[in-house]
C-alpha cells in the first residue's frame, strides 16, 4: 500500500482521537507528533521526547493500532521516533543527504536545550495561584501541605482531602496545587468537578467509550476532583471512583479532593473511599480572622491596583467574616462603582455601597458551626451533644433552639442545617422549628434567651 495511504490512515486517526479524547487531552499528547514515514504494516510517527513517547505507547499505544486496523483493514502498528518538536516529514532529498550531516545532528544533538515553558492550563483558572492565596492561621497547616505536594507530587500526602464551608478558598488551593505542577513539571493535570466527572462518566457509558473514560482518568499523574459530596447516594459514580482511586494510588500518582464537610458525615458514601481517605492527609478551612480578613482584602486590592483606605478595609473586614468570596465580592463592588463614577474610594461610599450586604442574613452571623458552638457552650453542653443522636430533655432542647436560630440568622435550607447537626433529617429540622415557634407562645421568656444567642454568635463571628 502506498505511503500516501497511510499517512491518511494517520490522519483519520488523529481525528478521531481529538473527538474521543477531547481538545485538553488530545493536545497534551499528540498536537507534537509528526507523521513521518511508513514501514512494513507500520506507520513512523516523530515524537519529541523519551518521555513523551514512554507515555504514549503505556497509554494510547493499543487504542491507536486498534483504529488503525478499523480503517485499514489490516494490521498496522504505530512505531514512535524521537526526533524533536520541530520534525517534519523527511523530503526525498533530505534523505538522500542524511549520512552527510551526521556529524552536524550530533553537534545538535549535544547543544544544550532550553526548556519550554507550558502553556495554561485550558481547565483551570490561571489566578488561582500560590502566589495569589494569602496563608493565615485558618489555612496555614493546608496551604503548606499544598504547597509540598505540588512539588513532589504521589510521594507524600496521597490522597489530599481539603474540606470546608462555601467560599473559602478550597478550589483556589486545589487549582493552586494544579497550576504550579502543570507548569513545572510534565506531568499530566486533570482538573474537573465531580458533576463533570460523573457527566463524562455517562456519556462514555452511553457511547460504548468506557476504556477511553479510564485511560483518561487512571492514566493521570495528578487528578484533582473538586466538591466530591455530589457523589452522596450515586453508587454507581462511586465504584466507578473507587476503582480509579486504587489504579492512581497502586501507581504513586497524586490524589486530590475537595468536599464541603468533613468525610465522616458523607450520606451514603462508600465505606471504601472513605477509609483511603484515611491514607493520606486531610485538612479542613476555618472562616478567616480579623487580621487574615485585612491581609485578603488588602492583596485583592492591589491586585485590582485599586487605592483602597485603611479604614474601608477595616470597615469591611468587621462587617463580612463568613468567607473570601463574600470579601472579595463586597471589595469589587465598591471598586466598580467608584471606577464608573469617577470617584476615589471613600468611607462613605463604601458604606452606602455595602449597606445591604452588611444586613444580609448570611454576614449576620457566619456559620452554623458558629452557632452550634455558641449555643453548646451557652447551655453547657459540646457541639458533639448537639450534632449527635442524645435524646435526653436539656439536650434535645438545646439542639432544637440552635437549629431555629440558625434558620433565623442564615439563608441555609433545613437540608443544609439538617447536615451540620450530624447530618440529621430535613423534616427533623423542619418539626424543631415548629416546636420552638409553639414554645414562643407559651414562654415569654424564651424570646430573651434567643435574643441573648443571637448578641453572642454575632459577637463570636465578628472575633472569629
Amino acid at each position: 500500500m502506498a505511503d500516501l495511504d497511510y499517512e491518511g490512515f494517520w490522519k483519520e486517526t488523529l481525528i478521531q482521537l481529538r473527538n474521543d479524547l477531547g481538545e485538553e487531552e488530545f493536545s497534551g499528547w499528540f498536537s507534537d507528533m509528526k507523521y513521518l514515514r511508513a514501514g512494513n504494516n507500520s506507520i513512523v510517527v516523530g515524537i519529541p521526547s523519551a518521555f513523551h513517547r514512554d507515555k504514549v505507547k503505556s497509554r494510547y499505544q493499543n487504542v491507536i493500532n486498534s483504529k488503525l486496523k478499523e480503517l485499514s483493514g489490516q494490521e498496522i502498528t504505530i512505531e514512535l521516533e524521537i526526533v524533536g518538536k520541530s520534525a517534519k516529514k523527511p523530503s526525498p532529498a533530505a534523505q538522500s543527504t542524511a549520512k552527510s550531516d551526521d556529524s552536524s545532528a550530533a553537534a545538535t544533538e549535544k547543544a544544550p536545550k532550553v526548556k519550554e515553558k507550558r502553556g495554561k492550563h485550558p481547565n483551570m483558572r490561571d489566578d488561582y495561584t500560590f502566589d495569589r492565596y494569602v496563608i493565615g492561621e485558618n489555612n496555614g497547616f493546608a496551604a503548606n501541605a499544598a504547597i509540598a505536594i505540588s512539588k513532589n507530587p504521589g510521594k507524600a500526602y496521597n490522597p489530599f482531602l481539603i474540606y470546608g464551608g462555601v467560599g473559602l478558598g478550597k478550589t483556589h488551593l486545589m487549582q493552586a496545587i494544579g497550576n504550579s505542577t502543570h507548569e513545572n513539571s510534565e506531568n499530566k493535570v486533570i482538573y474537573t468537578t465531580s458533576e463533570n466527572f460523573l457527566n463524562e462518566y455517562v456519556q462514555a457509558i452511553q457511547d460504548g467509550k468506557m476504556n477511553l473514560f479510564k485511560n483518561k482518568f487512571r492514566y493521570a499523574d495528578v487528578l484533582l476532583i473538586d466538591d466530591i459530596q455530589f457523589f452522596q447516594d450515586k453508587e454507581r459514580i462511586q465504584e466507578e471512583l473507587f476503582h480509579t482511586f486504587n489504579a492512581l494510588l497502586d501507581s504513586k500518582k497524586q490524589l486530590v479532593f475537595t468536599c464541603d464537610r468533613p468525610v465522616t458525615e458523607l450520606k451514603k458514601f462508600s465505606e471504601r473511599i472513605i477509609s483511603r481517605f484515611g491514607l493520606g492527609l486531610i485538612v479542613d478551612l476555618q472562616p478567616p480572622k480579623y487580621e487574615e480578613r485585612c491581609a485578603i482584602l488588602k492583596a485583592a486590592a492591589e491586585a485590582r491596583k485599586a487605592d483602597i483606605p485603611n479604614e474601608v478595609i477595616d470597615l469591611v473586614s468587621k462587617n463580612i467574616s463568613s468567607n473570601v468570596r463574600d470579601l472579595i465580592s463586597a471589595l469589587n463592588t465598591v471598586i466598580a462603582y467608584t471606577e464608573l463614577m469617577g470617584k476615589p474610594i471613600t468611607l462613605e461610599i463604601a458604606q452606602q455601597r455595602l449597606k445591604n450586604i452588611f444586613n444580609a442574613p448570611r454576614q449576620a452571623n457566619l456559620s452554623m458551626d458558629n452557632i452550634i458552638r455558641v449555643a453548646a457552650e451557652y447551655f453547657g453542653l459540646t457541639p458533639n451533644d448537639l450534632k449527635g443522636k442524645k435524646r435526653s430533655q436539656n439536650i434535645v432542647f438545646a439542639r432544637q433552639l440552635a437549629m431555629y436560630i440558625g434558620r433565623e440568622m442564615t439563608d441555609y435550607s433545613t437540608t443544609e442545617i439538617g447536615q451540620d447537626f450530624g447530618g440529621k433529617d430535613h423534616t427533623t429540622v423542619m418539626h424543631s422549628i415548629e416546636k420552638i415557634k409553639g414554645k414562643l407562645l407559651t414562654d415569654p421568656t424564651l424570646e430573651s434567651t434567643i435574643e441573648s444567642l443571637k448578641r453572642s454568635i454575632k459577637e463570636f463571628s465578628a472575633k472569629y
